[in-house]
């Protein structure tokens, strides 16, 4: 099967900017994406033979996430169960008979670190679900996990240090996922590669330059890594800030 994660940065925009073509070339059986930007309804995203699910924040215009995929799920979990988690369309999860498919798109700490308190609260309540849900059967998480883990995950960890995606803070919570039982997937596979990124800001010509940071990922259960066969950074794709990322793996939707 073939998995991708993409934060498209607005949808609508995305798809004048050559997304539905990247998405039927790439015939992937499930596409995650998040900041879609939009209510469900707002725009046609028309992928043939795909089923569409989504999961809209209730301001418009910002954050959300949706998944398109070719096989029906047994159940769409929306959100992660918890009040205060449940109006920026932030988790979007597919329940398939031998696993899950969680699409998350982890709140940015923002400038001056105003919103560190509330990522933190996210994320030991997204682990707590995370968990729960691999109790049942493995998982499989893809998104724009807003977090470079290391300084091989971005340009310049020096200056970025205390910078949000970049706090001890933000790291921490990264590794208390893995050490529940994940695996960051892409660096489990390519432990030394450097310059490896998703995201570059749109200033400074950054993404020119690949000055960039890797914060979109694919971790999974332990259990399923035997069944990886590759992760690939889409960075010749454009159309967003972020680029695609790409999991292929020995699976069964059945």
């Amino acid at each position: 099967m073939k998995f991708i994660t993409w934060n498209v940065n607005g949808i609508r925009a995305c798809m004048g900017k050559g997304f539905l073509d990247y998405a039927i070339d790439s015939d992937a059986d499930v596409i995650c994406i998040q900041e879609t930007k939009m209510q469900e309804g707002q725009a046609v995203v028309d992928l043939p033979g795909y089923h569409q699910y989504w999961n809209s924040a209730e301001k418009k215009g910002y954050s959300g996430t949706a998944i398109f995929t070719k096989h029906q799920p047994l159940a769409v979990l929306i959100d992660i169960d918890i009040d205060i988690h449940g109006t920026e369309g932030r988790s979007l999860a597919l329940e398939y008979p031998g696993f899950y498919i969680v699409n998350n798109y982890t709140p940015n700490s923002q400038d001056e670190l105003v919103r560190l308190d509330y990522r933190l609260q996210w994320e030991a309540d997204n682990r707590q679900f995370l968990s729960a849900l691999d109790q049942s059967k493995p998982v499989i998480l893809c998104g724009d996990l807003n977090v470079a883990h290391n300084e091989i995950d971005l340009k310049n960890p020096s200056t970025n240090r205390r910078n949000a995606g970049f706090t001890d803070e933000e790291r921490q919570a990264f590794t208390q996922l893995l050490e529940l039982g994940f695996t960051d997937a892409f660096r489990h596979l390519y432990p030394e590669r450097e310059e490896a990124y998703t995201w570059w800001s749109y200033r400074f010509k950054a993404r020119e330059r690949n000055a960039g940071w890797r914060i979109d990922y694919f971790v999974l259960s332990d259990r399923l890594m035997p069944h990886v066969r590759d992760v690939v950074i889409r960075d010749d794709v454009y159309g967003s800030d972020h680029c695609p990322v790409e999991l292929t793996i020995d699976l069964k939707e059945e």
